[in-house]
């Protein structure tokens, strides 16, 4: 067994567990972070994911963690070693990537912020799990077989649970959250461009009550 890493995944499934839904945010203006977190908790969600894909992010979860103790912010989109630093000093509770590398899982074993590395395929899942991964994101989940896949990998290897993110919406998120080998589910619905562009965070309220109602 390969020795280049150790899962670093201390308290991430009570993390996970807060909501049944983790919106993933990509924020354009900063000032929109915390009136957006506040209207998240407002709806029920207290957990977030700020992906890293825009210049303001690590702005946006720094002004999260420090004005709204009440949401857990969690950092996406994080490729690299220095990325998974920077968003650990910004004060990101957890570090979410769509897939791993051994730099990204270097960096994750010697922090104390807990990761969730993407996988796809079986092999992905127990080249993770072999490292001690339990807790996996699915992505893209319904380009990678969606629902069907995820039963499928249950059968062989039902120790890991995972966080399907990637084409998941209200219509469908019930489904996922349904499956034993799901924890929680990522998705941008909770969140339009519009409603961000326009601050209407009542809208968004709604949908993150909507979204908190749904049943594991």
């Amino acid at each position: 067994m390969s020795t280049w890493v150790q899962a670093n995944q201390g308290g991430l499934a009570e993390l996970l567990a807060i909501s049944p839904v983790i919106p993933v945010l990509t924020i354009e203006v900063v000032s929109h972070a915390v009136p957006l977190a506040h209207a998240l908790l407002e709806g029920g969600i207290g957990v977030v994911e700020v992906t890293l894909r825009t210049e303001v992010a690590l702005q946006a979860i720094a002004a999260m963690a420090a004005s709204v103790p009440g949401m857990v912010v969690g950092a996406g989109t994080v490729l690299t070693a220095v990325q998974y630093r920077r968003v650990a000093e910004a004060g990101a509770r957890f570090v979410v990537s769509p897939g791993s590398s051994p730099s990204v899982l270097d960096a994750a074993a010697a922090s104390s912020v807990p990761f969730l590395p993407g996988a796809a395929t079986p092999s992905e899942v127990l080249a993770l799990l072999e490292h001690g991964y339990r807790w996996q994101k699915f992505f893209p989940a319904e380009p990678a077989g969606g629902i069907p896949m995820l039963r499928a990998i249950a059968a062989p290897i039902p120790e890991v649970r995972f966080c399907p993110t990637g084409g998941i919406g209200l219509a469908n998120a019930a489904d996922y959250l349904a499956l034993a080998n799901v924890i929680c589910v990522g998705g941008s619905w909770l969140t339009p461009a519009e409603s961000l562009r326009a601050g209407d965070w009542r809208r968004i309220a709604v949908l993150a009550a909507e979204a908190a109602a749904l049943k594991r």
